[in-house]
């Protein structure tokens, strides 16, 4: 991420994938209608049946869409990188959230208002044909993670999302506690520290105080199941190249 400072505003790097396929009088359209802030962990995006007033695009960071029973429990749905956006729903003419959201891991994003974004999909095929690329993409993911939850063991799904959550960021750190993962897996804390400490007795990872810090990516991805390539791979096929990383100052 490229931070700096002109007369009093932040400057932020375009890392949305998404964002960065369109063309670029798209971007244009966009970027000047976007408003983009730090997301911080645990912060609440949109609460499940709250009415979506903008569709919001991470560039660093991810957001868990969770699941939340009667009972309090609750499991993460998928989770949303700088690969897509929140807010799916409203191309399909939904109008509320149909899940708890949720940043597990901080970062940046852009909220873009549904008014633009409709005026964008009007104007500009390219965003239709972007839009229709990360659908097929998050029903391979939700598809992969059904099987996923069935199949695979509590250490391959840790470091399934270990991998999701450090494509979501730049570098090889993540700002994430246990309690974090644990609720996004539907585990017990325990489970979780028992995972990363045998992660971090194989020199795969260090932990402290809700950092973690990959060493060996590699062996992490051995030890993660097939399924986080399977979705990696549909988040990337078909897409554009990406037009030169560009900044834009937030609103």
């Amino acid at each position: 991420m490229a931070d700096a400072t002109r007369r009093g505003c932040q400057m932020f790097e375009i890392r949305n994938l998404l964002l960065n396929s369109l063309r670029p009088a798209a971007q244009e359209f966009i970027a000047k209608r976007l408003v983009t802030r730090r997301i911080e962990a645990g912060e609440m995006i949109y609460e499940d049946g709250a009415p979506f007033t903008h569709a919001v695009f991470p560039h660093v960071g991810r957001l868990s869409l969770m699941a939340v029973m009667d009972s309090g429990r609750s499991v993460e749905k998928t989770s949303i990188g700088n690969e897509g956006f929140l807010g799916f729903a409203l191309v399909l003419g939904g109008g509320n959230a149909i899940s708890r959201s949720i940043v597990r891991v901080p970062g940046y994003a852009s909220w873009l208002a549904i008014t633009d974004l409709d005026e964008a999909i009007a104007e500009f095929e390219c965003v239709t044909q972007a839009m229709l690329r990360y659908a097929k993409a998050l029903i391979v993911q939700l598809m992969e993670s059904v099987a996923c939850n069935s199949l695979h063991t509590s250490d391959q799904r840790v470091a399934r999302w270990l991998l999701h959550a450090l494509d979501s960021v730049p570098g090889n750190s993540l700002e994430v506690t246990q309690q974090a993962i644990a609720e996004s897996l539907g585990f017990r804390r325990a489970t979780v520290n028992q995972i990363c400490t045998m992660l971090q007795d194989k020199s795969v990872m260090d932990y402290s105080r809700g950092s973690v810090v990959v060493r060996d990516r590699p062996a992490l991805e051995a030890q993660a199941c097939e399924c986080y390539g399977r979705i990696r791979r549909s988040s990337l096929a078909g897409a554009p190249m990406p037009i030169a990383s560009r900044s834009f100052v937030a609103s």
